[in-house]
């Protein structure tokens, strides 16, 4: 190692921060750091079959890891920005250069709903998917299950459970509002097919979760052994405690180049920034190119050029009904649904060939910094641009 040699610290061992982490190392002379609180990689995208026991949904970091970067098993309670430093759980402090902030999202369950605090089992995180799987051991196959939320995160674990064997109430407003009119349809005829039964409408809202059953506003009384809950998201809160300027959801506020407004030394990436107060959607589709993103911010700094600014486009959204069926979303750029899908079988393998490939895209920039490469586009722009437009309007009223 160089003598004075630049250190860069990424704090999240996510999809976003393993990317950057090992992006960084074109850095010839940086010394890099990994701090993340679990000693191996969570594929996320797989905690619904944790839950059912058919993937443990992590891998070594000696996988997806480049040799350069150190991996240091911690939390970080408090990034003092001032002076460039993370103080950690453990007591000791680590000096930084560059501060890469990728500590991703979180899920949980509402305090406003009488019961769900006590009783629902969220599903965003290892500890809480391993929660889940051991409470599934524990009750007869016959029991019934209840999964909150029709998003891609309630649709895969409503398949999962349901492929598994179980009786499956899926309740929410829209099954798949993010998805077009057919790539809907497409879910909810799988999801049938399994056996899941659906309770959807503009007016379904859970009004309490009990130890055996769910109350729906209604006063419809669904019974539910296990309640699964699978809406919401927030951020870690260690920006906003650090004193960082934050979003109303504690997502780091960010100029376009992923750079912290606070401090230049500090960049952002995946579900925990918001650059210009505009963040992109939630999924590692984004997370994975906006880590890239930040890293090559960084570097251009230490190389002394202007950093670019953020440039991605969407390409869709793929979810897993069980192991069998599937649905391939194609999106516009700007992550609107376009007509084409791919259902069934074929949509359940595209699908795992898109969770094999991150791991495998992530590896392969450790192994050579430089070759991950992500889909662009204008649409980035037009958001700000309309966004901009928005903001004129509601002042004008």
């Amino acid at each position: 190692m160089t003598p004075n040699a630049p250190h860069i610290v990424v704090i999240g061992g996510g999809y976003a921060g393993v990317l950057a982490a090992n992006h960084l190392q074109q850095a010839a002379h940086a010394k890099i750091t990994l701090v993340n609180p679990r000693p191996e990689f969570v594929e996320r995208i797989r905690l619904h079959q944790l839950a059912v026991g058919n993937h443990s949904a992590t891998t070594g970091y000696d996988t997806v890891l480049g040799d350069r970067v150190r991996l240091l098993v911690d939390s970080v309670e408090r990034i003092d920005a001032p002076i460039r430093q993370v103080q950690l759980a453990s007591g000791d402090v680590v000096d930084y250069d560059y501060l890469l902030y990728a500590v991703g999202s979180t899920g949980g369950v509402p305090t406003s709903v009488p019961g769900a605090a006590e009783f629902a089992y969220p599903l965003s995180e290892l500890e809480q998917a391993q929660r889940l799987c051991e409470r599934l051991q524990d009750i007869p196959m016959s029991a019934p299950v209840v999964v909150v939320g029709g998003g891609l995160t309630g649709i895969e674990a409503a398949g999962e459970f349901a492929e598994a064997g179980r009786p499956v109430t899926l309740i929410t407003d829209v099954v798949g509002a993010s998805l077009g009119d057919q790539a809907r349809r497409s879910v909810v005829k799988a999801l049938r097919k399994l056996g899941v039964t659906i309770v959807s409408g503009p007016d379904i809202l859970v009004a309490s979760v009990g130890a055996t059953d769910v109350t729906l506003a209604d006063g419809t009384r669904l019974p539910s052994a296990v309640t699964v809950w699978t809406t919401g998201f927030g951020v870690p809160g260690l920006a906003a405690a650090s004193g960082l300027t934050t979003d109303e959801l504690g997502r780091l506020i960010t100029d376009e180049t992923l750079t912290s407004v606070d401090d230049d030394r500090i960049v952002a990436a995946g579900d925990c920034a918001s650059p210009s107060g505009i963040p992109l959607r939630m999924s590692c589709q984004a997370a994975g190119p906006m880590g890239i993103q930040a890293a090559n911010t960084v570097l251009a700094r230490l190389a002394g050029t202007e950093p670019a600014v953020l440039n991605q486009a969407f390409t869709g959204q793929c979810v897993s009904v069980g192991r069998t069926y599937g649905t391939v979303q194609i999106a516009h750029s700007d992550d609107t649904p376009r007509r084409l899908y791919f259902g069934g079988r074929t949509g359940a393998a595209i699908k795992e060939q898109v969770c094999k490939a991150t791991i495998t895209f992530m590896a392969k920039e450790g192994r050579k910094p430089g070759s991950y490469f992500w889909f662009k586009g204008r649409n980035r722009a037009r958001q700000l641009a309309e966004a901009a437009k928005d903001t004129v309007g509601a002042a004008r009223r």
